[in-house]
């Protein structure tokens, strides 16, 4: 921890190396929840990306009130938010189809091919596919406290100072997103039942 408050106030100073450091110890937590709200590897990727920049510029608004890590969070979720509404208001201007590029290639949304996945493996990246599309279809604010509480792991106090809200509201959401799911994969039975079966 003295290490990390080291670290902060260098990158605060413009330490590139430190904030590289920071960026290095947080890496796989920024990619897990940028990967819940992008859906694929190479937008999650993108994404995490923008986080990073993100913290960078905003570095010098760490105030040591809390631990870097809920900072952390509070800039990957509300970079990510960002971010999926800047591609909802995009996508909205696009015809249905997807896209096509200058040599006629359409850039619609495909599921990825998976004739060449060893099929445990099939099986897990379907059944996580599932949950990620069922996940999406939560509200913004919904899916946010799922993914800090049910595939992070965070605690009632830390989600609510990452979303600036008491802890009995946590609870509230994270009750009525879970309801909001279950409602989801009930309503898309057909699509989702081969894996649950």
């Amino acid at each position: 921890m003295a290490d990390e408050l080291k670290l902060i106030k260098k990158a605060q100073k413009g330490d590139v190396n430190a904030f590289e450091k920071i960026i290095t110890e947080y890496q796989s937590v920024v990619y897990s929840i940028s990967y819940r709200y992008a859906d694929n590897a190479h937008d999650a990727a993108d994404m995490a990306q923008e986080v990073f920049l993100k913290m960078f510029k905003t570095i010098n608004s760490f105030r040591f009130e809390s631990k870097l890590s809920t900072w952390i969070y509070r800039v990957a979720t509300n970079t990510c938010l960002d971010i999926v509404k800047r591609q909802r208001r995009a996508a909205s201007a696009l015809p249905l189809g997807g896209f096509d590029d200058e040599d006629g290639n359409n850039f619609a949304s495909e599921p990825a091919d998976s004739r060449f996945m060893p099929d445990a493996r099939l099986e897990e990246a379907e059944t996580k596919d599932v949950v990620n599309r069922a996940i999406s279809e939560l509200s913004d604010e919904y899916r946010t406290v799922v993914i800090l509480r049910d595939i992070r792991g965070l605690s009632y106090d830390e989600i609510a100072e990452i979303v600036d809200c008491s802890v009995g509201t946590v609870k509230s959401r994270i009750s009525r997103a879970r309801k909001n799911l279950r409602e989801i994969l009930l309503e898309n039975r057909e699509l989702f039942e081969k894996y649950f079966v």
